[in-house]
């Protein structure tokens, strides 16, 4: 996946319009604990909480120019669905939100305060989306998907700020990158590959929804039923045909998290760093956990995707039985 120069350019004056690039920090209790250098990429600084937020700002950007929507729909999690209130907002389009029941109740009140009509349908995102569609159809509504280019390339400014903070040959030698619908490992690859970095990109999926685990070693996209319960942002039960491409290209491997190692990485952000991450936002220090033997005394890369975690269940991590 390659964007030019010119895109890349007029993605993050999009971007930065908005808000500030986020900040990374090698937190010293973290290389204490683990014994490497570990970067980490704070996106839950961002306006909405979580990276994709800048991917919505582009795909409206580009929505607009081209002549904007009546109305739009997505289906989503909880932070695609605030990315796309949040930049429908901007933009002046009416949005629609299509979330599964049982979706996080603060990330659904943060979604309603951006203007959103949420509805809740299904028991997970696939179903949220395939409804989501259907109403798209039945109300000539522009449906926002969770893959596109005009997404990634926002979300591409991240990894853009994370590989050009370092020194030519100075990149971490591995950056644990979390997989949800997959926007942002492409972004990582696309970034890399404009910025000349040489760090290896691991891929990690939640163990309890592992379809773009199966779908990678397979060699084409295998469906894959979803029980995370503390992973929500990345529970996806079909891979994205275009995003497992990417994969089979850049990935160096995929690894796979339990709930109980993203809750564990959930409460050394908290200790170490005192920062909040939600279950997906933590999977990227999961793996880096996992494999901190493989790592020892070398540099490695974690993006804190997002910190929208409702308290309840923050406060069952932190407090665990």
């Amino acid at each position: 996946m390659h964007f030019s120069r010119e895109e890349i350019d007029a993605a993050r004056r999009t971007v930065y319009a908005v808000m500030p690039p986020t900040p990374q920090y090698a937190w010293p209790l973290l290389r204490e604990r683990l014994g490497m250098t570990v970067w980490v990429k704070h996106e839950n600084h961002t306006p909405a909480g979580a990276f994709k937020v800048r991917g919505g700002l582009t795909y409206f950007a580009a929505l607009a120019a081209s002549g904007g929507a009546q109305g739009v729909i997505t289906a989503t999690r909880g932070n695609h669905g605030q990315s796309v209130g949040f930049a429908a907002r901007k933009y002046g389009m009416p949005a629609t939100i299509v979330v599964p029941k049982g979706n996080s109740q603060e990330k659904n009140a943060a979604m309603r305060a951006l203007g959103v009509e949420l509805i809740e349908h299904g028991e997970d995102f696939q179903a949220a989306r395939e409804y989501a569609a259907c109403l798209a159809s039945q109300q000539s509504l522009h449906m926002v998907p969770s893959f596109d280019h005009g997404l990634i390339k926002g979300v591409m400014t991240y990894w853009l700020e994370f590989f050009e903070s370092f020194e030519r040959g100075q990149e971490p030698n591995v950056v644990f990158v979390p997989i949800g619908q997959g926007s942002g490992f492409c972004a990582a690859a696309a970034a890399r590959a404009h910025t000349g970095a040489r760090s290896a990109l691991i891929g990690v999926v939640s163990a309890h929804a592992t379809t773009y685990l199966d779908s990678w070693r397979a060699r084409t996209v295998v469906e894959a039923p979803v029980t995370t319960v503390l992973a929500d942002g990345m529970a996806c039960r079909i891979a994205d045909e275009e995003a497992l491409e990417v994969l089979l290209r850049e990935a160096e491997d995929i690894l796979t998290v339990t709930d109980d190692e993203v809750a564990q990485a959930m409460r050394v952000l908290f200790a170490d760093t005192h920062n909040v991450a939600e279950g997906a936002g933590a999977a990227g220090l999961a793996a880096a956990i996992q494999q901190r033997g493989r790592w020892q005394g070398r540099s490695v890369g974690v993006a804190l995707t997002g910190g929208n975690v409702d308290s309840a269940v923050f406060a069952r991590v932190l407090s665990p039985s």
